[in-house]
Protein backbone atom coordinates (compact mmCIF):
# COMPACT_ATOMS: atom_id res chain seq x y z
CA UNK A 1 0.00 0.00 0.00
CA UNK A 2 2.90 1.97 0.77
CA UNK A 3 4.74 1.88 -2.35
CA UNK A 4 1.52 2.42 -3.97
CA UNK A 5 1.12 5.84 -2.50
CA UNK A 6 4.47 6.83 -3.68
CA UNK A 7 4.11 5.94 -7.16
CA UNK A 8 1.39 7.76 -7.43
CA UNK A 9 1.99 11.00 -6.05
CA UNK A 10 5.89 10.52 -8.20
CA UNK A 11 3.16 10.73 -10.98
CA UNK A 12 1.65 13.86 -9.86
CA UNK A 13 4.45 15.22 -9.40
CA UNK A 14 5.77 14.47 -13.43
CA UNK A 15 2.15 15.44 -14.49
CA UNK A 16 2.44 18.95 -12.84
CA UNK A 17 5.99 19.88 -13.89
CA UNK A 18 5.10 19.05 -17.32
CA UNK A 19 2.13 21.15 -17.06
CA UNK A 20 4.41 24.03 -15.96
CA UNK A 21 6.68 23.70 -18.37
CA UNK A 22 3.80 23.94 -21.04
CA UNK A 23 2.63 27.03 -19.39
CA UNK A 24 5.76 29.08 -19.76
CA UNK A 25 6.29 28.24 -23.16
CA UNK A 26 2.95 29.27 -23.72
CA UNK A 27 3.97 32.76 -21.90
CA UNK A 28 7.45 33.09 -23.74
CA UNK A 29 5.91 32.57 -26.84
CA UNK A 30 3.21 35.17 -26.15
CA UNK A 31 6.03 37.77 -25.02
CA UNK A 32 7.85 37.32 -28.57
CA UNK A 33 4.74 37.41 -30.43
CA UNK A 34 3.69 40.88 -29.12
CA UNK A 35 7.52 42.26 -28.68
CA UNK A 36 7.17 41.53 -32.51
CA UNK A 37 3.93 43.09 -33.08
CA UNK A 38 5.10 46.12 -31.01
CA UNK A 39 8.84 46.23 -32.85
CA UNK A 40 6.55 46.23 -36.58
CA UNK A 41 3.73 48.31 -35.63
CA UNK A 42 4.31 50.73 -38.59
CA UNK A 43 1.32 53.05 -37.84
CA UNK A 44 2.87 53.78 -33.91
CA UNK A 45 6.26 53.77 -34.93
CA UNK A 46 5.16 56.62 -37.63
CA UNK A 47 3.26 58.57 -35.05
CA UNK A 48 6.25 58.21 -32.60
CA UNK A 49 8.22 59.68 -35.16
CA UNK A 50 5.81 62.69 -36.24
CA UNK A 51 5.52 63.19 -32.27
CA UNK A 52 9.37 63.61 -31.97
CA UNK A 53 10.02 66.22 -35.27
CA UNK A 54 7.35 68.02 -33.69
CA UNK A 55 8.88 68.18 -30.04
CA UNK A 56 12.19 69.32 -31.73
CA UNK A 57 10.50 71.94 -33.86
CA UNK A 58 8.67 73.22 -30.56
CA UNK A 59 11.55 72.90 -28.36
CA UNK A 60 13.77 74.91 -31.50
CA UNK A 61 11.15 77.78 -31.79
CA UNK A 62 10.72 78.05 -27.86
CA UNK A 63 14.21 78.61 -28.27
CA UNK A 64 14.69 81.28 -31.26
CA UNK A 65 11.57 82.98 -29.68
CA UNK A 66 13.11 83.56 -26.43
CA UNK A 67 16.59 84.62 -27.94
CA UNK A 68 14.43 87.37 -30.25
CA UNK A 69 12.65 88.61 -27.09
CA UNK A 70 15.54 88.74 -24.95
CA UNK A 71 17.35 90.91 -27.91
CA UNK A 72 14.67 93.05 -28.02
CA UNK A 73 14.46 93.70 -24.48
CA UNK A 74 18.19 94.39 -24.57
CA UNK A 75 17.77 97.35 -27.39
CA UNK A 76 14.98 98.73 -25.64
CA UNK A 77 17.15 99.36 -22.07
CA UNK A 78 19.98 100.25 -24.16
CA UNK A 79 18.21 103.14 -25.86
CA UNK A 80 16.28 104.30 -22.11
CA UNK A 81 19.85 104.01 -20.88
CA UNK A 82 21.10 106.41 -23.58
CA UNK A 83 18.43 108.71 -23.30
CA UNK A 84 19.19 110.00 -19.91
CA UNK A 85 22.47 111.62 -18.79
CA UNK A 86 23.62 110.13 -15.43
CA UNK A 87 22.06 106.88 -15.11
CA UNK A 88 23.27 104.02 -13.31
CA UNK A 89 24.12 100.82 -15.73
CA UNK A 90 23.61 98.25 -12.73
CA UNK A 91 19.58 98.94 -12.52
CA UNK A 92 19.46 98.55 -16.35
CA UNK A 93 21.00 95.37 -15.74
CA UNK A 94 19.15 94.36 -13.00
CA UNK A 95 15.68 94.96 -14.93
CA UNK A 96 16.85 92.94 -18.03
CA UNK A 97 18.13 89.99 -16.49
CA UNK A 98 15.06 89.83 -14.71
CA UNK A 99 12.40 90.61 -17.98
CA UNK A 100 15.26 87.51 -19.42
CA UNK A 101 14.22 85.35 -16.87
CA UNK A 102 10.53 85.66 -16.57
CA UNK A 103 10.57 85.62 -20.35
CA UNK A 104 12.57 82.02 -20.20
CA UNK A 105 10.39 80.52 -17.50
CA UNK A 106 7.14 81.36 -18.88
CA UNK A 107 8.32 79.78 -22.36
CA UNK A 108 9.89 77.03 -21.05
CA UNK A 109 6.41 76.63 -19.32
CA UNK A 110 4.69 76.70 -22.53
CA UNK A 111 7.14 74.40 -23.99
CA UNK A 112 7.00 71.77 -21.36
CA UNK A 113 3.07 72.00 -21.64
CA UNK A 114 2.97 71.31 -25.31
CA UNK A 115 5.63 67.88 -25.28
CA UNK A 116 3.58 66.57 -22.24
CA UNK A 117 0.36 67.19 -24.78
CA UNK A 118 2.70 65.12 -27.40
CA UNK A 119 3.21 62.35 -25.18
CA UNK A 120 -0.70 62.07 -24.35
CA UNK A 121 -0.99 63.46 -21.11
CA UNK A 122 -4.33 64.95 -20.40
CA UNK A 123 -3.62 68.90 -19.53
CA UNK A 124 -6.48 69.55 -18.22
CA UNK A 125 -6.38 68.90 -14.49
CA UNK A 126 -2.85 69.73 -14.41
CA UNK A 127 -3.26 73.60 -15.46
CA UNK A 128 -6.35 73.44 -13.48
CA UNK A 129 -4.13 72.19 -10.65
CA UNK A 130 -1.57 75.02 -10.91
CA UNK A 131 -4.26 77.33 -11.44
CA UNK A 132 -5.47 76.70 -7.64
CA UNK A 133 -1.91 76.54 -6.49
CA UNK A 134 -1.11 79.45 -7.83
CA UNK A 135 -4.75 81.22 -6.52
CA UNK A 136 -3.79 79.73 -3.05
CA UNK A 137 -0.14 81.28 -3.28
CA UNK A 138 -1.04 84.89 -4.29
CA UNK A 139 -3.79 84.69 -1.56
CA UNK A 140 -0.97 83.69 0.83
CA UNK A 141 1.49 86.08 -0.15
CA UNK A 142 0.11 89.34 -0.86
CA UNK A 143 2.43 91.38 0.64
CA UNK A 144 4.91 90.00 -1.28
CA UNK A 145 3.61 89.95 -4.72
CA UNK A 146 2.76 93.43 -3.73
CA UNK A 147 6.76 94.45 -2.50
CA UNK A 148 7.89 93.00 -5.58
CA UNK A 149 5.67 94.95 -8.41
CA UNK A 150 6.46 97.90 -6.36
CA UNK A 151 10.50 96.99 -6.71
CA UNK A 152 10.09 96.02 -10.21
CA UNK A 153 8.30 99.86 -11.29
CA UNK A 154 10.66 101.46 -9.11
CA UNK A 155 13.67 100.10 -10.87
CA UNK A 156 12.29 100.33 -14.65
CA UNK A 157 10.84 103.81 -13.71
CA UNK A 158 14.41 105.05 -12.57
CA UNK A 159 12.79 106.82 -9.07
CA UNK A 160 16.28 106.12 -7.41
CA UNK A 161 19.27 104.11 -7.45
CA UNK A 162 21.88 102.95 -5.32
CA UNK A 163 23.74 106.47 -3.67
CA UNK A 164 20.94 108.47 -4.45
CA UNK A 165 19.23 110.46 -1.23
CA UNK A 166 15.66 109.80 -0.61
CA UNK A 167 12.66 110.53 2.09
CA UNK A 168 9.73 108.29 2.11
CA UNK A 169 8.06 108.47 5.10
CA UNK A 170 9.71 109.51 8.01
CA UNK A 171 12.92 107.73 6.78
CA UNK A 172 15.74 109.94 4.61
CA UNK A 173 19.00 108.59 4.19
CA UNK A 174 21.16 107.11 1.23
CA UNK A 175 20.33 104.27 -0.84
CA UNK A 176 22.28 101.35 -0.20
CA UNK A 177 20.48 98.29 -1.94
CA UNK A 178 17.41 98.41 -4.08
CA UNK A 179 15.79 94.96 -4.21
CA UNK A 180 12.71 93.99 -6.05
CA UNK A 181 11.27 92.86 -2.44
CA UNK A 182 13.32 95.48 -0.23
CA UNK A 183 15.06 98.90 -0.43
CA UNK A 184 17.33 99.64 2.20
CA UNK A 185 18.69 103.08 3.65
CA UNK A 186 21.82 104.41 5.99
CA UNK A 187 20.82 107.53 7.80
CA UNK A 188 23.33 109.95 8.55
CA UNK A 189 23.79 108.86 11.55
CA UNK A 190 24.70 105.36 10.75
CA UNK A 191 21.01 103.46 11.35
CA UNK A 192 20.27 101.40 8.69
CA UNK A 193 16.30 101.15 7.04
CA UNK A 194 14.89 98.55 5.45
CA UNK A 195 12.02 99.27 4.04
CA UNK A 196 9.29 96.62 2.06
CA UNK A 197 8.70 97.95 -1.41
CA UNK A 198 5.12 97.84 -0.71
CA UNK A 199 4.89 100.34 1.96
CA UNK A 200 6.65 102.92 -0.68
CA UNK A 201 3.87 105.37 -1.26
CA UNK A 202 5.55 108.62 -2.23
CA UNK A 203 9.51 109.45 -2.17
CA UNK A 204 11.88 112.35 -2.60
CA UNK A 205 15.49 112.17 -4.26
CA UNK A 206 17.38 114.50 -3.51
CA UNK A 207 19.93 113.41 -5.74
CA UNK A 208 18.10 113.97 -9.31
CA UNK A 209 18.39 117.87 -9.74
CA UNK A 210 20.50 120.49 -8.30
CA UNK A 211 20.01 122.02 -5.10
CA UNK A 212 19.43 125.50 -3.79
CA UNK A 213 20.89 126.89 -0.54
CA UNK A 214 19.36 129.38 1.49
CA UNK A 215 20.85 131.40 4.04
CA UNK A 216 19.94 133.97 6.67
CA UNK A 217 22.52 136.12 8.07
CA UNK A 218 20.99 138.30 10.99
CA UNK A 219 22.47 141.83 10.58
CA UNK A 220 22.73 144.57 13.48
CA UNK A 221 20.36 147.84 13.05
CA UNK A 222 23.91 149.67 13.60
CA UNK A 223 25.19 148.23 9.93
CA UNK A 224 23.59 149.91 6.91
CA UNK A 225 22.15 147.54 4.51
CA UNK A 226 24.81 148.83 1.80
CA UNK A 227 27.83 147.86 4.03
CA UNK A 228 26.02 144.57 5.33
CA UNK A 229 24.91 143.35 1.49
CA UNK A 230 28.61 144.57 0.65
CA UNK A 231 30.31 142.40 3.48
CA UNK A 232 28.40 139.06 2.21
CA UNK A 233 29.83 139.77 -0.81
CA UNK A 234 33.08 139.79 -0.35
CA UNK A 235 32.96 136.82 1.98
CA UNK A 236 30.79 134.65 -0.59
CA UNK A 237 32.66 136.10 -4.12
CA UNK A 238 35.36 133.31 -4.34
CA UNK A 239 33.56 130.27 -3.20
CA UNK A 240 32.27 128.89 -6.70
CA UNK A 241 36.04 128.72 -7.54
CA UNK A 242 37.25 127.73 -3.96
CA UNK A 243 34.05 124.87 -3.31
CA UNK A 244 33.35 122.43 -5.92
CA UNK A 245 29.73 121.72 -4.92
CA UNK A 246 29.28 125.78 -5.63
CA UNK A 247 27.86 126.15 -9.11
CA UNK A 248 27.36 129.85 -8.75
CA UNK A 249 28.57 133.00 -7.04
CA UNK A 250 25.98 132.92 -4.12
CA UNK A 251 23.53 135.84 -4.57
CA UNK A 252 22.27 138.25 -2.04
CA UNK A 253 18.42 138.64 -2.78
CA UNK A 254 18.13 141.12 0.10
CA UNK A 255 16.31 141.55 3.55
CA UNK A 256 14.35 139.01 4.48
CA UNK A 257 13.15 139.86 8.52
CA UNK A 258 13.24 142.86 9.66
CA UNK A 259 12.69 143.99 13.67
CA UNK A 260 13.30 147.41 15.50
CA UNK A 261 17.16 145.87 16.60
CA UNK A 262 17.74 144.27 13.58
CA UNK A 263 17.53 142.59 9.89
CA UNK A 264 18.56 139.42 8.30
CA UNK A 265 19.75 139.22 4.42
CA UNK A 266 18.75 135.60 2.47
CA UNK A 267 21.46 134.44 0.43
CA UNK A 268 21.15 131.55 -2.33
CA UNK A 269 23.50 129.74 -3.98
CA UNK A 270 23.19 126.49 -6.69
CA UNK A 271 24.51 123.52 -6.17
CA UNK A 272 24.96 120.31 -6.46
CA UNK A 273 22.26 117.44 -6.44
CA UNK A 274 22.30 116.55 -1.82
CA UNK A 275 25.35 119.06 -1.35
CA UNK A 276 22.79 122.31 0.34
CA UNK A 277 23.81 121.72 3.83
CA UNK A 278 27.26 121.32 2.82
CA UNK A 279 26.70 124.76 0.86
CA UNK A 280 25.04 126.45 3.57
CA UNK A 281 27.49 125.48 6.33
CA UNK A 282 30.56 126.96 3.97
CA UNK A 283 28.77 130.28 3.73
CA UNK A 284 28.09 130.68 7.29
CA UNK A 285 31.35 129.91 7.83
CA UNK A 286 32.49 132.26 4.66
CA UNK A 287 30.66 134.88 6.55
CA UNK A 288 31.55 134.30 10.14
CA UNK A 289 35.14 134.48 8.92
CA UNK A 290 34.73 138.02 6.96
CA UNK A 291 33.11 139.22 10.20
CA UNK A 292 36.45 138.28 12.33
CA UNK A 293 38.56 139.69 9.58
CA UNK A 294 36.64 143.28 9.59
CA UNK A 295 36.92 142.79 13.48
CA UNK A 296 40.62 142.60 13.82
CA UNK A 297 40.71 145.18 11.46
CA UNK A 298 38.99 147.62 13.32
CA UNK A 299 40.86 146.54 16.10
CA UNK A 300 44.38 147.46 14.19
CA UNK A 301 42.75 150.59 13.00
CA UNK A 302 42.10 151.58 16.57
CA UNK A 303 45.42 150.79 17.70
CA UNK A 304 47.14 152.26 14.93
CA UNK A 305 45.02 155.57 15.82
CA UNK A 306 45.66 155.28 19.24
CA UNK A 307 49.45 155.14 18.56
CA UNK A 308 49.14 157.98 16.03
CA UNK A 309 46.85 159.91 18.89
CA UNK A 310 49.79 159.08 21.23
CA UNK A 311 52.85 160.13 19.26
CA UNK A 312 50.92 163.53 18.02
CA UNK A 313 50.12 164.36 21.70
CA UNK A 314 53.67 163.14 22.45
CA UNK A 315 54.85 165.92 20.03
CA UNK A 316 52.40 168.70 20.97
CA UNK A 317 53.36 168.19 24.55
CA UNK A 318 57.19 168.32 23.38
CA UNK A 319 56.56 171.43 21.44
CA UNK A 320 55.15 173.09 24.28
CA UNK A 321 57.68 172.21 26.36
CA UNK A 322 60.68 174.03 24.35
CA UNK A 323 57.67 176.97 23.58
CA UNK A 324 58.17 177.37 27.47
CA UNK A 325 61.74 176.78 27.60
CA UNK A 326 62.29 179.23 25.25
CA UNK A 327 59.77 181.75 26.61
CA UNK A 328 61.63 181.73 29.96
CA UNK A 329 64.75 182.15 27.93
CA UNK A 330 63.84 185.47 26.26
CA UNK A 331 63.14 187.26 29.74
CA UNK A 332 66.70 186.51 30.63
CA UNK A 333 67.91 187.48 27.49
CA UNK A 334 66.99 190.98 27.66
CA UNK A 335 68.00 191.50 31.36
CA UNK A 336 71.41 190.86 30.34
CA UNK A 337 71.59 193.02 27.51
Amino acid sequence: MRLYDIASQWTTNLLSSEGIASSASGEINRFTDSLWSWLTDVPMWTNFAFALIRIIIIFILTRIAIKLINKVIERSLSGRDKSRIATNPRRFVTIGELCKNVVSSVFNFIMIMLILNEFGFNLGPLLAGAGVAGLAISFGAQSIVKDIITGFFIIFEDQFAVGDVIQTGTYKGTVQMVGLRTTRLVSWNGEVNIIPNGSIISVTNFSLSNSLAVVDIPMSMERSLEDARGMVTRATESMKTDKLEVLDVPEVLGIQTLTTGEYSLRIIAKCQPNSRADVERAIHTAVKQELDREKEQKLEDERKAAEQAAAQQAADSGEHLRTEANDKRDPDISNNG
